[in-house]
């Protein structure tokens, strides 16, 4: 089944790319407006060769990992605490749900004019982005715990943290892990949206600035697609070690279903 899937995903990716080359080769203008798929993907491969580049990439995954981390330690703690105490997840929940839909794209000129600090304005940028999705999924995930389970335990004698810390939080983890998976595509978007508004040193986004300014769409197609290879990669590696450690929760949705 997987084998098929990858060779109609490969399939379909390949019928894109003979289209879009024909497309733009022969039907809407010349190299100069927009390079064919074959330029692009030449570049893609060059760019690994470049050393402005390179240093852009892991400057941007750089503050990538450092957001999503900083986010990691603050929701899921966060979110086990609130998903412990319902009164005060019922008091704070109107806040939460004030600034959830806010898209984190339109706090950058908020973020540039509060945080001088150019590295520290754009990290703070991914950790507001995700910080939601890994507090939703671990709210979620507390509210799923069975209580059967929890009481059984209480009835053993096990005070709240050793429940809490024995039942509830094992529980909930295949949700927290979903929401650290959801919430690196959104870091890694945020740290590129940065860069191309706030600009620096270095970064991916900045080399697409970069590249724009000296009129070069393949270069700036190619960073783009990098950065596209990217989010991939990290939603692949993360989706792996999620179904590898928690196996035992796919099993257990897939009897309920």
């Amino acid at each position: 089944m997987t084998g098929a899937r990858l060779l109609r995903g490969a399939a379909g990716a390949a019928g894109f790319f003979v289209v879009g080359e024909l497309v733009i080769r022969y039907g809407i203008g010349d190299d100069m407006d927009f390079p064919p798929p074959s330029t692009i993907l030449l570049e893609t491969g060059r760019l690994l060769a470049d050393p402005d580049f390179l240093a852009g990439v892991a400057a941007t995954l750089a503050n990538w990992a450092l957001g999503l981390l900083i986010a990691i330690c603050v929701a899921v703690p966060l979110g086990v605490l609130l998903g412990s105490l319902p009164p005060v997840e019922r008091a704070i929940r109107p806040v939460l749900e004030f600034l959830r839909p806010i898209p984190s794209v339109a706090i950058i000129p908020l973020a540039i004019l509060l945080i001088p600090v150019d590295e520290m304005m754009k990290v703070s940028v991914i950790v507001y982005a995700s910080l939601w999705p890994i507090l939703i999924n671990t709210l979620y995930g507390m509210h799923d715990v069975d209580p059967l389970a929890k009481e059984s335990l209480r009835s053993f004698g096990f005070g709240p943290l050793a429940v809490l810390s024995r039942v509830s939080v094992p529980s909930a983890a295949p949700f927290m892990a979903t929401g650290v998976r959801i919430a690196a595509g959104i870091a890694l978007v945020l740290a590129v949206s940065a860069e191309l508004v706030a600009g620096g040193v270095a970064g991916i986004g900045v080399y697409v600035i970069q590249a724009g300014s000296g009129n070069r769409m393949d270069l700036m197609m190619a960073a783009t697609v990098w950065a596209g290879l990217f989010g991939v990669a990290a939603n692949v590696v993360l989706l792996a070690g999620e179904r590898r450690l928690f196996h035992w929760h796919r099993m257990r949705t897939g009897a309920q279903s």
